[in-house]
C-alpha cells in the first residue's frame, strides 16, 4: 500500500448567477465567461465528487479513496459515526451579487424528507468591500403567519438582523436559522455533507437558465428557528503564532492560526482527519515520520486552495513561506483524553 500524505484536489468550480470573477483570478485560474460563486474544495457528494490531483493517488475520486482507505483517513471514530465518507464539505464563495434569503433543515428533518443528513455551517470572512454585510436570524419575534406574509409581499429582508463585516469576522450558522450572504464578500464555508437548501426569497431574479428560481416557501416554514438572539456572531481572540479556538460545535471544529514561523501541530488526538486551507501567503504541511514508517511527502497550498490531511499523519509542521500566512483548520472533535483512550491511540497510530 502506497504512504499516505496531504492531499490536494482538482479545481472543482460552480457556476451561479450571483457569481462573479474573483475566485479565479484569487486562484491564479483562467478567466471564464460565465460566473463562478463557488469553488466546492473538499467534496463528498457524488454530483461534485473531488478528485485528488497530487502524488500517488493522482485521479482516484475522494470516496473511492475514503472507502477504501477508511479511518487511516478520516479517523476510527469518524468511521464509526458517519461511515466511510467524509461528513463535511469545505466551499469558497464569492457572491459577487447576494445570495438568495435561505434556510437549511436539522439532521432529523432531513432525513424524515431528504433520506439526509442536515446542514450545519460557519463562514469565514475572508475580504468584504467596504459596507458588504450579511443578513443572519431574526432581528425581532415574528410568527410562522407573518413569515408566511412577508414572503409573499417581498418585505422578508426587513425583520432580518444585517451585519456589516470585515475580514475576519465568523458566523456560526446552525440548522433553522434563516440567512444570507450579500454582495462583495469572500469567504470560506464549512458545513455538514448537504446539499439541501430551501430557498425562501430570491429578488425574481432569474437563474442561470432564464426561468425563474425555485422557492420552497413551505418546507422552510418547517425548518425556520424563530429564536431572537442579542448577537449572531462568533467572537475570538486572535493571538499571533497560536492556534486559536473559532468553533468548536458536534459537527466541526475550526482553529485559526497566524504564522509567522514554524508551527507543530499535533491534532491525532481528535481522531479525525484534518482539512486546511490557506486563506492567506503560502506555506507548507509537512507531516512527521513516525518510527518506521516511511517519510511523507509534504505539501505547499497558497491561498485560495486547500488540503485534507488523513487522520493517520495529522502530526505535522507548518512552515510559512511568506511573511503573513493565515491557516483555517476544520476537523471533527473526537478527543478523550481518558487515559485508556490515549494509550488505545498510541497503539493504533504504532499499527499504522
Amino acid at each position: 500500500m502506497k504512504s499516505l500524505y496531504p492531499l490536494l484536489f482538482a479545481p472543482n468550480l460552480r457556476e451561479v448567477v450571483w457569481g462573479g470573477g474573483r475566485l479565479l483570478e484569487w486562484k491564479g485560474l483562467p478567466p471564464a465567461d460565465v460566473p463562478i460563486g463557488e469553488s466546492w474544495e473538499v467534496c463528498s457528494l457524488p454530483e461534485r465528487e473531488s478528485v485528488i490531483s497530487n502524488g500517488p493517488y493522482a485521479g482516484r475520486k475522494l470516496n473511492d479513496f475514503t472507502d477504501e482507505m477508511g479511518e487511516k483517513v478520516l479517523g476510527r471514530a469518524v468511521v464509526k459515526q458517519y461511515g466511510r465518507q467524509l461528513p463535511l464539505l469545505v466551499k469558497l464563495i464569492d457572491a459577487h451579487q447576494d445570495l438568495s434569503i435561505q434556510v437549511h433543515p436539522n439532521d432529523e428533518m432531513a432525513m424524515r424528507y431528504h433520506g439526509k443528513k442536515g446542514k450545519t455551517e460557519m463562514w469565514y470572512v475572508i475580504d468584504a468591500e467596504p459596507g458588504s454585510s450579511v443578513l443572519v436570524g431574526f432581528k425581532k419575534k415574528i410568527t410562522p403567519l407573518e413569515y408566511g406574509l412577508r414572503v409573499m409581499d417581498g418585505t422578508i429582508c426587513d425583520v432580518l438582523a444585517r451585519h456589516e463585516v470585515k475580514p475576519g469576522d465568523v458566523f456560526y450558522i446552525p440548522s433553522g436559522r434563516v440567512h444570507a450572504i450579500c454582495g462583495g464578500i469572500l469567504l470560506a464555508e464549512v458545513q455538514q455533507s448537504s446539499d439541501i437548501t430551501y430557498r425562501i426569497f430570491d429578488y425574481d431574479r432569474p437563474g442561470i437558465d432564464g426561468r425563474p428560481r425555485e422557492l420552497h416557501t413551505e418546507m422552510a416554514a418547517k425548518a425556520i428557528d424563530y429564536e431572537v438572539l442579542d448577537d449572531y456572531r462568533t467572537h475570538y481572540l486572535e493571538t499571533i503564532g497560536k492556534a486559536v479556538p473559532v468553533i468548536n460545535s458536534p459537527y466541526f471544529s475550526i482553529r485559526v492560526t497566524d504564522i509567522v514561523r514554524p508551527l507543530h501541530r499535533d491534532l491525532r488526538k481528535y481522531d479525525s482527519f484534518v482539512i486546511s486551507i490557506c486563506l492567506q501567503g503560502s506555506c507548507r504541511i509537512e507531516p512527521r515520520t513516525a518510527v518506521g514508517m516511511a517519510p511523507t511527502a509534504p505539501v505547499t497550498i497558497r491561498s485560495g486552495f486547500s488540503t485534507l490531511i488523513p487522520a493517520a499523519i495529522a502530526d505535522y509542521d507548518i512552515v510559512p513561506l511568506t511573511s503573513e500566512t493565515r491557516i483555517l483548520e476544520t476537523f471533527i472533535d473526537n478527543c478523550d483524553d481518558s487515559l485508556a483512550a490515549r494509550a488505545a491511540r498510541f497503539f493504533h497510530l504504532c499499527n499504522e
